[in-house]
């Protein structure tokens, strides 16, 4: 029997729209008379479930501590530090008084919250060595950071990783809390009607990057929206390098206060030149003839230069307003040391400034080849007696 071609294009075309319908046919037959839920919502929500777990477990949770200490006596700040390292072994050392802490896995070891792991933390450190410590919790280093600034003495803050607490705690701070903005920054932030963290958030990044150039616009724009990537990154603290003179008697006179503050700002710049170092904080300390002493701080641009040194010594020093004092020593230690390859440079218009950074590398030859103190400031130079 011959089969004409059309009658055969016609039946595989029947059965192909059979085979096409037979699905939805088949549904129709099969589909009771109450309408099921979606097969797929139980899954659904567990899986929303899971997301929100794991977002739970994902998001960080650090301490920021600012230690209280008595005087500059570094066994206390580094007795702390193993103190917090029981807490958490995720622990970045911040000389000479503060650290960072990420608590993320010790609130599972420990079955705590952030809160009562500040209050573990400030009664460890209270106990042992009767000492206070502020403490600020946040989602992020800068967060925590905020929040302890903003924290009386001895007490604990706590930031919700929630958008809306890190809004409400972020937005009402005064523009220059937040970090790298200084007086010039926020001279010219206020000029245009930027006063708060808010309102900087609030600005379109480009219009932030026309004030303050793009680098710089961008970065504080993320600060502004509470975006910190930085992780605590554990590390031994940073080693220091130190110098000090004690006087052959007890010594009233300003000058020569003034002329050995000299003499270790230039020798510390040297062996931070020497070592390839760079110095972000110095700390001088005077003791007097009673015994007692004087300690002061201040956080550095990290740098090596013997000017910059001396500048922050002799700021330091003017400070402490003394009044025939009787000086007995005088130490001054370059503190949170880095590699010197990490420094960046500044550009600088003071063309006096820019001669002696660039006479730095030809004394420290000089020094070098012909022995310490072969080239240095001439108020150092002995002095010749008087001729008679």
């Amino acid at each position: 029997m011959t089969t004409h071609p059309c009658a055969s294009y016609r039946l595989t075309a029947a059965t192909r729209a059979d085979r096409r319908a037979a699905p939805r046919l088949h549904h129709q037959c099969c589909t009771p008379a109450t309408t099921p839920q979606p097969r797929h919502s139980e899954a659904s929500g567990e899986l929303r479930k899971r997301r929100v777990i794991r977002m739970e477990h994902t998001s960080r949770h650090i301490i920021h501590a600012h230690l209280h200490t008595r005087g500059a006596n570094p066994e206390d700040f580094e007795k702390t530090m193993a103190i917090l390292e029981g807490i958490s072994p995720c622990l970045q050392a911040l000389p000479p008084d503060s650290a960072d802490l990420d608590v993320t896995a010790a609130r599972r070891y420990f079955d705590r919250d952030d809160h009562s792991l500040a209050e573990l933390i400030r009664l460890r450190v209270l106990a042992l060595l009767g000492l206070q410590v502020t403490l600020g919790c946040g989602p992020n280093r800068r967060i925590a950071s905020m929040a302890c600034a903003a924290t009386p003495p001895g007490g604990i803050t706590v930031i919700d990783p929630d958008p809306a607490a890190i809004e409400a705690f972020l937005r009402p701070q005064p523009i220059n809390t937040l970090p790298s903005v200084g007086p010039a920054t926020a001279k010219v932030l206020a000029r245009h009607g930027l006063q708060r963290a808010g309102d900087l958030a609030d600005t379109p990044l480009l219009t932030v990057q026309r004030l303050l150039g793009a680098a710089a616009g961008r970065a504080l724009h993320e600060r502004a929206h509470a975006v910190d990537p930085r992780p605590v990154t554990p590390q031994a603290a940073a080693r220091s390098l130190s110098a000090e003179h004690d006087f052959p008697r007890d010594e009233l006179q300003p000058s020569q206060h003034r002329r050995v503050l000299l003499d270790l700002s230039d020798q510390l710049g040297t062996r931070l030149r020497t070592e390839a170092q760079i110095a972000g904080a110095l700390a001088l300390s005077l003791r007097y003839a009673d015994r007692s002493s004087t300690t002061r701080t201040c956080t550095l641009v990290p740098t090596a230069h013997s000017d910059d040194l001396r500048g922050a010594v002799y700021r330091m020093y003017a400070a402490l307003n003394l009044q025939r004092a009787r000086v007995r020593c005088i130490a001054l230690r370059a503190e949170d040391l880095r590699p010197a390859a990490t420094a960046a440079e500044q550009l600088t218009l003071d063309q006096v400034r820019a001669d002696r950074m660039a006479l730095e590398p030809v004394i420290d030859r000089a020094n070098a080849r012909f022995g310490s103190g072969a080239v240095r400031p001439a108020t150092l130079a002995p002095r010749r007696p008087a001729a008679s």
